[in-house]
């Protein structure tokens, strides 16, 4: 998950049919400051995190050619780095008598932007050094050029380093730039090229993928349909699960009333762009009950061309915007939604959707359904994408990550860990949950999102395995390179907050439905069994769900405080713990030792019956190693909107 042109990929985090989504591997991270190898002398300022951990002496493969072809970003401090980080607190802080204060993308440029000085010496210092200045915006500079020009720019050797079999060059030591240039450069990205992508470009786009389906039977609410023939499981014949839920049960399960996101804008951020959103957005809500799109209200931002589309995988994005959108409609019927897309999922260019966002201001409410592990964020790149959360905390606008569909991680990487950038302190982390929803729309339960399946023997007498094996659930758990953040203090217990160590950054803040096996019905363009195109619909999940119920449930809450942003939401939705706004959710919300399952039928071959069909059950609230239990959990947060969270918002 790096640049676009020299780093790993960001993973589509949280969609989800059956099971979830591996996140991308890789294993850049923190390299320690080191002397200078380049030979120069003192007067640097040192940029962490530009050495990666897989840069080792053993895997030291000797010094990179001169000529080696280097692209990097040089990122802007802008004037007052600082102050920009206390103005964002202050604004979303409701104690700070500077709360709701908030700028103009003209004056955080005013206020905070890089100066035409500041500009004018990079440049001059890159340009000196050999480089070449491709591209300059106000945020950052793109250069080209040999790995001597880097090489001497930086105050770095770059060695060609083994890793996972292939041979890629990196610095051997922390990058620098020069002393007199330190509050101006922020950080540098793209020094390493691992791994090297493909840099052929296109404005095509691939088909969809090939068509999903759920099997049946399904229930219509929760608990609606059993099979009294299938065996018991905790005490009781499990439900069938749900066909999937649509915008009226939603609604309903998170007090939305009469509220609708009027005159709200939500942005959504993913790479690429669905060919068919806007006919498969319209026809999902003529089938299911939702409003009908009004000209305008669904708009999109899109690159001219689109990068690494094989890399990517393209495709395999379109359900994820289509899902985004549908999702937020379905909560915020009457809320406008702008979608911008990235020109690939690596993380130059969704920072760039981001940064169109903010210095258009395109919207208050921003959806992000991606993300990667932790172990694969340096700090180069989180310091790029905390500038753009400050930026637009300043300027009253919320950035909503969801947390992952791995649990702890372990299971996918060996290693406990949390995802980012919902890690990152200036964004809302949306967890997730099993939610039923019972008759007559009625809330009944949630658990944390934690599944464990077991298949039906082969004689139907039984749970092969009971309960099973994990088979995903909510991200979640302890930052091991973000510090606390003042909004969780005294609310995360220490238990959680100092797993690592010192009290880090907990995950997530919120939570919202995320389990596929009591996940939403989604409506898509899909590629069919004979190769034409076709409209279908099937039941989808994942914290890829969750986020963008969640930011469509902060645009009812901005209707309802009369338009004004909420701006970076954290402190807010910490301020109402342990208020009527919230459901507590725990594993166990029948009470102590009552577990809870679904019934699933599955296709094989996951479109229709010819291959046959299998039967599992899958057992809820068992997250890995993570517990929602009564109060601040690792896997819900503080809970999810209750029927009184939209209302708590009113002035």
């Amino acid at each position: 998950m790096r640049s676009s042109r020299t780093r790993s990929p960001r993973a589509r985090a949280g969609l989800a049919w059956a099971a979830t989504l591996p996140l991308v591997a890789g294993a850049l991270a923190l390299g320690a400051p080191a002397a200078d190898a380049a030979g120069h002398d003192g007067g640097r300022h040192a940029l962490p995190g530009t050495k990666p951990l897989w840069a080792t002496r053993q895997a030291d493969q000797g010094a990179t050619s001169a000529s080696a072809a280097v692209t990097a970003r040089v990122y802007l401090a802008g004037r007052d780095a600082k102050g920009l980080a206390d103005r964002a607190r202050a604004v979303s802080d409701p104690h700070s008598a500077a709360y709701g204060k908030y700028l103009s993308p003209a004056q955080v440029r005013a206020h905070y932007g890089a100066t035409h000085d500041q500009i004018a010496k990079v440049t001059g210092w890159l340009k000196k050094s050999g480089l070449t200045v491709t591209g300059t915006t106000n945020r950052y500079l793109t250069v080209n050029g040999d790995a001597a020009a880097a090489e001497r720019a930086f105050a770095v050797d770059l060695h060609n380093y083994r890793k996972s079999g292939h041979t890629y060059h990196a610095p051997s030591a922390t990058a620098s730039a020069p002393a007199a240039l330190a509050d101006a450069v922020l950080t540098v990205t793209g020094l390493d090229n691992a791994p090297r992508l493909a840099k052929h470009h296109s404005s095509e786009l691939p088909p969809p993928e090939g068509v999903f389906r759920n099997s049946g039977p399904f229930s219509s609410y929760y608990g609606s349909r059993t099979d009294k023939k299938l065996p018991s499981a905790y005490g009781s014949k499990a439900p069938y699960a749900i066909k999937g839920y649509t915008g009226k049960q939603l609604r309903a399960a998170y007090g939305a009333k009469k509220w609708t996101g009027k005159n709200v804008t939500v942005a959504i951020t993913d790479a690429y762009a669905s060919p068919t959103i806007a006919k498969d957005a319209d026809t999902y809500a003529a089938r299911n009950g939702d409003p009908r799109y009004r000209r305008g209200q669904l708009s999109q931002v899109l690159p001219e061309n689109y990068t690494h589309i094989e890399e990517c995988g393209a495709a395999g994005w379109y359900g994820e915007e289509t899902l985004d959108v549908e999702a937020v409609h379905a909560v915020a019927p009457d809320s406008d939604i702008v979608y911008v897309g990235g020109a690939s999922c690596m993380d130059d260019d969704l920072l760039d959707s981001l940064g169109k966002i903010v210095d258009g201001h395109l919207a208050d409410i921003v959806s992000n359904s991606w993300g990667d592990i932790e172990a694969n964020e340096t700090p180069d790149v989180a310091a790029a994408y905390d500038q753009l959360f400050q930026q637009g905390a300043v300027q009253g606008i919320g950035f909503y990550f969801s947390s992952g569909d791995n649990g702890d991680e372990v299971a996918n990487t060996g290693t406990k860990q949390v995802d980012t950038p919902a890690n990152s302190a200036w964004v809302t982390a949306v967890g997730g949950t099993s939610l039923a929803v019972g008759k007559h729309d009625a809330y009944q339960w949630e658990t944390g999102w934690g599944t464990q399946k077991a298949v039906l023997s082969k004689d139907g007498h039984d749970w092969t395995g009971f309960p099973g094996t994990f088979n995903g659930g909510a991200g979640g758990g302890t930052s091991k390179t973000v510090a606390q953040p003042f909004y969780q203090r005294g609310v995360v217990p220490d238990g959680l907050a100092k797993a690592n160590g010192g009290a880090m950054r907990t995950v997530p803040d919120i939570a919202a439905v995320a389990d596929p096996n009591t996940g939403f019905l989604v409506g898509q363009t899909q590629t069919l069994p004979d190769g034409k195109l076709g409209y279908d619909e099937y039941r989808i999940g994942g914290t890829s769900l969750a986020a963008p119920v969640i930011a469509g449930v902060q645009a009812l809450a901005q209707q309802a405080r009369h338009g004004v942003a909420i701006g970076f939401a954290n402190p807010g939705i910490y301020q109402r713990y342990g208020t009527a706004a919230y459901h507590d959710v725990t594993d166990h919300p029948l009470g102590a030792g009552r577990d809870l399952a679904v019934v699933r039928v599955d296709y094989v071959n996951g479109t229709d019956a010819s291959k046959g069909t299998t039967t599992s059950l899958r057992s809820l609230g068992k997250d890995s190693s993570l517990r929602a239990v009564v109060g601040y959990d690792d896997v819900t947060g503080v809970g999810t909107p209750g029927a009184g969270y939209v209302s708590s918002y009113r002035p």
